[in-house]
C-alpha cells in the first residue's frame, strides 16, 4: 500500500512518487566551500537530496551560504542538542533528521517539534542499532527486530500526540537480516514514509554487496520511499550504486542500461576497453531525459552475443576484430573495432533523440 506523501523542499517523498535518491557530506560542514563543493558533486550525480552533520552552532550558522549554492534540498542531522535542530530549520534546512531519544528529553524534542511545525517542514525520526535506548535492550533481551521498531513507533506517537504528523521514519542496522526484518515489520505497521539503508556498510565493494541485498530486497517487497547506500569514501560511489539498484529493479530510470559480459577465451576484440570506453563517453548524449528504458548489449563471441543483442534495443556481437550492429532485434551492418563505441553513442544519442 502507498505511503502518506510528504515534500522535502521540492522534492515529493511517499505515495506513489519514484524513490528518492540521499546522500550525506564527508566534509566538516563549516567548511563552507568544500561543503558546497561536495553537493554539487553529488548533485551532478544524480543525488536528490542531501544530508550534512549539524554538530555543533557553526555548523548551524553556515547552512544559509551552503542552501544558496546548491539546487537539491538539505536536511540537517541533529543529534544530542534540540537548539541546533531548531536553529538549522531558521536558517535554510528543508528536513531535520533526530534520533528522539538523544535529543534533550521530552521538553527538547516538543520544541523541535514546534519549530518544524511552524515552519512546516518534515522530521525524520532515525533508530539505528547502535543508539537504542536501554529500555528497549532490556525488554528484548538485546538489539532485535521488535526493540528498533517498537522504539521507533514509541517516537512516533510521542510526536503525533504534539499534534505533528509530517514523518519519515528510517530503522538501521548493519546486518542485513535485521535490516530488512525490521523494515517489513514497520511498513506494517505505519504509513508514513520510510528511508532505508544498511548502516555503516563498509567500502565499495563490501556495501554495494550488503546494500544490493538488503535494499533490493526490501523494494522487491514495495517497501522503501528514499534510499541512502553508505559507502565508507567518495560519497559519489553512492550515488552510483543506488542508482544502479533502482535501475536493475526498473524503478528508476538513469539513461542506457549496460549489459556485457565477462569476456573469455573465445573473445576476439578488447571489449573491456571497449565497454569502460562506451561507458564513460555515454556523459556525452542526454541519456538522463530518456523516457523509456534503454538496454544496450556489447557481447564479445558468438556463444551469447547475437541471442543477448537481439533482445536488447542495441547491441554488438562481436567476432574477429568486427562485430555485428543489431537495432531491435534485427542485424543491420559490420562494424570494425575501432569504430564500435563511436557507433555505439551515435545510435544511443538517436534513440535519445527519438524518445526525449
Amino acid at each position: 500500500m502507498p505511503t502518506k506523501t510528504i515534500h522535502i523542499g521540492n522534492v515529493s517523498i511517499g505515495g506513489a512518487n519514484p524513490v528518492v535518491i540521499q546522500s550525506m557530506t564527508k566534509t566538516d560542514t563549516r567548511d563552507i566551500n568544500a561543503t558546497i563543493r561536495q553537493i554539487c558533486k553529488l548533485e551532478k550525480a544524480g543525488c536528490e537530496i542531501i544530508r550534512v552533520a549539524v554538530p555543533d552552532l557553526l555548523s548551524a550558522e553556515v547552512l544559509p551560504k551552503i542552501v544558496k549554492n546548491i539546487k537539491i534540498p538539505l536536511i540537517a542531522d541533529i543529534h544530542f542538542q534540540w537548539e541546533l535542530a531548531v536553529r538549522a530549520m531558521e536558517n535554510g534546512a528543508s528536513g531535520i533528521r533526530i534520533n528522539p531519544g538523544n535529543i534533550g528529553g521530552r521538553e527538547g524534542l516538543k520544541k523541535v517539534v514546534m519549530s518544524a511545525k511552524e515552519r512546516n517542514i518534515p522530521i525524520r525520526i532515525g533508530v539505528n542499532s547502535g543508539s537504542l535506548d536501554k529500555k528497549w535492550l532490556k525488554k528484548y533481551k538485546g538489539i532485535t527486530t521488535e526493540a528498533l521498531v517498537g522504539s521507533a513507533l514509541e517516537y512516533v506517537k510521542i510526536i503525533e500526540d504534539m499534534g505533528f504528523n509530517l514523518l519519515k521514519i528510517s530503522i538501521k542496522a548493519p546486518d542485513i537480516y535485521r535490516t530488512i526484518d525490521s523494515y517489513r515489520l514497520i511498513s506494517k505497521k505505519t504509513k508514513y514514509p520510510l528511508h532505508i539503508g544498511v548502516t555503516e556498510a563498509g567500502p565499495v565493494l563490501e556495501s554495494a554487496v550488503r546494500s544490493s541485498i538488503a535494499l533490493g530486497t526490501l523494494l522487491m517487497d514495495g517497501i522503501g520511499d528514499t534510499i541512502r547506500v553508505s559507502v565508507t569514501g567518495d560519497p559519489k560511489n553512492e550515488i552510483l550504486i543506488a542508482k544502479e539498484i533502482l535501475q536493475s529493479l526498473n524503478l528508476r530510470n538513469f539513461g542506457p542500461q549496460i549489459i556485457s559480459c565477462p569476456t573469455c577465451g573465445r573473445c576476439k576484440v578488447n571489449l573491456i576497453k571497449i565497454v569502460d570506453d562506451f561507458k564513460s563517453k555515454l556523459c556525452t548524449v542526454r541519456c538522463t531525459l530518456l523516457t523509456t528504458p534503454l538496454k544496450v548489449a556489447v557481447m564479445g563471441c558468438v556463444v551469447n552475443g547475437p541471442g543477448e543483442a537481439k533482445e536488447a534495443d542495441i547491441g554488438v556481437a562481436c567476432g574477429r576484430g568486427s562485430a555485428i550492429l543489431f537495432k531491435k532485434g534485427k542485424p543491420t551492418k559490420t562494424i570494425a573495432e575501432k569504430d564500435i563505441v563511436a557507433v555505439l553513442i551515435k545510435e544511443v544519442a538517436k534513440f535519445g533523440e527519438g524518445n526525449i
